[in-house]
């Protein structure tokens, strides 16, 4: 082959990889010549080639760009199994939200388009002009003190009293939870988990070697407080992990009352509470719910929460009250991801030091309560007499219920052909028991195209239900 017919094999495959998108410019004749030591010669004939086959295109004074449709498009199919850890399957659905062609229902996180991007934008640019050569220093474990003072005063402002020296800054709440497990645990411990549970809680279980006793969440009364009583009695229980508030798939809320019987119990075991509090902010009422751990007296209770579901999901920070073991977990954080990014905390301060975070969230509670309420309608109409649709005030999530004998991994499979992801119930337990309902996310708003979509996979649901 002749060295200009190389060099064009090469381009062609760097396209095909994605290296180059369709309308990008290509780099110039000068530069190509200079990065692989071709003439320029040579990689004019190349550039030319390229041309030829559709690939390239020439345009004056911009050089040469990729042509549109140059890449192969990809097939986007999501490979499923039955025998997958849960892992795996997690991967899985979260990798099928990917796709921006897909109706993202399994989606965890509230619609993008919900976030104040143009403001986070400018604190990004500012904190940017703000670094110093000490930020990463002064952003280490526990992390920047400002937003550990920032987070303190908006739990002063739910009547819980917490020191900013309590808060440790970490990457998302999963590390935050994470931390907080490794804190109190060692292999092979038992520790309480909900039934059906937020998937992060067994990826971390079965990382850290721990052993899981479950106990049941109804969409109808919550958490089951004598179920988790008789854990506690009759195991060597070390840490109980659990969401009160807008619980992760259910989306039930304890009330304070049953807080409290937690909170008793807890002390009574000496069992270490990790409360789980992502959704706090996205109360549906005049007040945001307290946690389990405002009840708890001596202390033993962690409590973790993050941005990603208020404010903005690709931030990865979040934190833990870590009380007592704050050191401790500084100390583990420092041996996993040493510390979370010094811009974006900074850019986290800039933000809630000079815009109107409790504006956006009023605006956003809102707009997820108008939301949600839509596609229960819209979904009520259409599964009336096929399944149950659980909806709890507050967050973002539906529990949908079908009749025992659907398997929700055959809806899964149908929605992904839709183009609509879901997240099955396989997703949230250890166990079978919830194979027949899945979770949908409730904060994107419906046009007359996702409406087409919800009915053609009511309708998927129906004909399965009623000819099984």
């Amino acid at each position: 082959m002749a060295k200009y017919e190389i060099l064009a094999g090469q381009i062609k495959e760097q396209i095909e990889r994605g290296i180059w998108l369709e309308n990008e410019k290509l780099p110039s004749l000068r530069k190509q010549a200079r990065q692989t030591g071709y003439s320029l010669m040579t990689v004019l004939h190349a550039y030319q080639m390229l041309e030829s086959q559709g690939l390239i295109s020439s345009h004056e004074r911009s050089g040469f760009i990729v042509a549109a449709a140059a890449r192969p498009a990809s097939e986007n199919k999501v490979q499923t199994a039955e025998a997958v850890s849960i892992n795996d399957f997690v991967y899985e659905v979260l990798q099928a939200s990917r796709d921006p062609h897909m109706f993202s229902l399994g989606f965890a996180y509230p619609d993008p388009a919900l976030y104040p991007r143009h403001h986070l934008n400018k604190s990004i640019a500012a904190a940017a002009q703000q670094i110093s050569l000490t930020s990463a220093m002064d952003n280490l474990p526990p992390g920047n003190p400002e937003l550990r003072q920032i987070i303190a005063r908006r739990y002063a402002a739910r009547g819980m009293n917490i020191s900013p020296d309590e808060i440790v800054i970490t990457a998302g709440a999963l590390e935050a939870l994470s931390l907080s497990l490794q804190s109190c645990t060692r292999p092979g411990d038992w520790v309480v988990i909900e039934s059906p549970v937020f998937y992060g809680a067994m990826q971390a279980l079965e990382r850290l070697g721990l052993k899981a006793i479950t106990v049941t969440v109804s969409p109808q009364n919550g958490l089951d407080i004598d179920a988790l009583e008789r854990a506690f009695q009759n195991h060597p229980v070390k840490a109980c992990w659990l969401m009160s508030s807008f619980q992760n798939p259910v989306g039930y809320s304890l009330d304070d009352d049953k807080k409290q019987q937690i909170a008793r119990l807890l002390k009574t075991y000496g069992v270490t509470l990790i409360e789980d509090d992502v959704y706090a902010e996205l109360y549906a009422g005049k007040t945001p719910p307290l946690p389990i751990k405002h009840f708890v007296e001596d202390g033993n209770s962690l409590l973790c929460s993050s941005f990603s579901k208020s404010l903005v999901a690709g931030y990865r920070i979040g934190w833990v009250v870590a009380s007592h073991k704050s050191l401790e977990i500084q100390k583990q954080q420092l041996m996993s991801t040493l510390a979370t990014s010094a811009p974006v905390q900074l850019s986290l301060v800039h933000y809630l030091s000079s815009k109107n975070y409790e504006l956006h969230l009023k605006q956003l509670r809102k707009k997820l309560i108008a939301r949600k309420k839509a596609m229960l309608d819209c979904l009520e109409a259409l599964l009336q007499d096929v399944a149950t649709i659980h909806a709890q005030d507050g967050g973002y999530f539906l529990w949908i219920e079908c009749q025992p004998h659907v398997n929700a991994m055959d809806i899964y499979r149908e929605a992904l052909r839709l183009h609509i992801t879901i997240a099955p119930g396989k997703l949230f337990s250890l166990h079978d028991e919830f194979n027949h309902c899945f979770r949908l996310n409730a904060s994107f708003e419906l046009n007359d195209a996702r409406r087409t979509l919800l009915k053609n996979l009511a309708g998927y649901i129906i004909d399965i239900t009623l000819h099984e």
